[in-house]
């Protein structure tokens, strides 16, 4: 693949195939980070699992300490009183089978859903639509609940939902390269000890076996897996 004049001054003495040490690794990849806007800062974990088995599915939601640093919309299927319980804690849209209609219409102007349990069998009609958005509220993720409130404070804060995909690899966002190392470190361990919490007991072998940071437009950074045990440490 073609790389950019930026790109290539960008990674200027890093060496990707090198494993870093953790705060090292995410020192290297903030400083890589050359776009002229505020770039995403991303981590991917190989987890020693086999996500084809149930039993081995790992998958969960952590709030970072301190966000994602962006404004995130949350769409809240609920009704009756509930409804303004989501409107007071910040949800943007908040509506029953009317909001349902108008998700079937195409409207999908959120980046978040929570609903009611009682809600769930009609939020089940949309479910082709919310699904592979990433959209469909799930009880193992704390977005089905009838403690809407509490839901839509955390989606709101920063709550962020992780999936084991395929591969054995997850994805997630740790926030802003303009946060600095020291919050984007915390809210790695926030997550990393989310993660780790998760291990399926039929999981063998080393769990988390690679991690890798990268910003939007950087380079991936590799850590180094004795210091991701240091990290869930302490």
């Amino acid at each position: 693949m073609a790389r950019g004049k930026k790109f290539k001054k960008a990674v200027e003495g890093i060496d990707t195939t090198v494993r870093h040490e953790v705060f090292e690794a995410m020192k290297l990849a903030v400083q890589s980070a050359y776009a002229n806007f505020d770039e995403s800062v991303d981590v991917a974990i190989n987890l020693g699992v086999d996500p084809k088995y149930s039993d081995q599915m790992v998958r969960g939601a952590v709030t970072l300490p301190h966000g994602l640093g962006k404004e995130v919309r949350v769409a809240a299927f609920c009704k009756g009183e509930k409804q303004a319980e989501a409107k007071a804690a910040g949800a943007d849209i908040v509506g029953d089978e009317d909001l349902i209609e108008k998700v079937k219409g195409g409207f999908l102007e959120f980046d978040k859903a929570v609903a009611t349990p009682d809600m769930m069998a009609k939020v089940g009609q949309i479910g082709r639509i919310l699904g592979p958005r990433g959209l469909m509220p799930n009880a193992k993720t704390g977005t089905v609940t009838f403690d809407i409130g509490d839901a839509v404070k955390e989606m709101k804060a920063g709550r962020v939902e992780f999936k084991v995909d395929k591969a054995g690899v997850l994805h997630a966002p740790l926030g802003k390269v303009s946060f600095g190392q020291e919050k984007l470190i915390d809210n790695l361990r926030a997550l990393v000890d989310s993660v780790n919490r998760l291990k399926p007991s039929a999981a063998k072998g080393t769990y988390m076996k690679n991690m890798a940071l990268a910003t939007t437009m950087g380079p991936g950074i590799k850590v180094d897996p004795l210091s991701i045990r240091k990290l869930i440490e302490g």
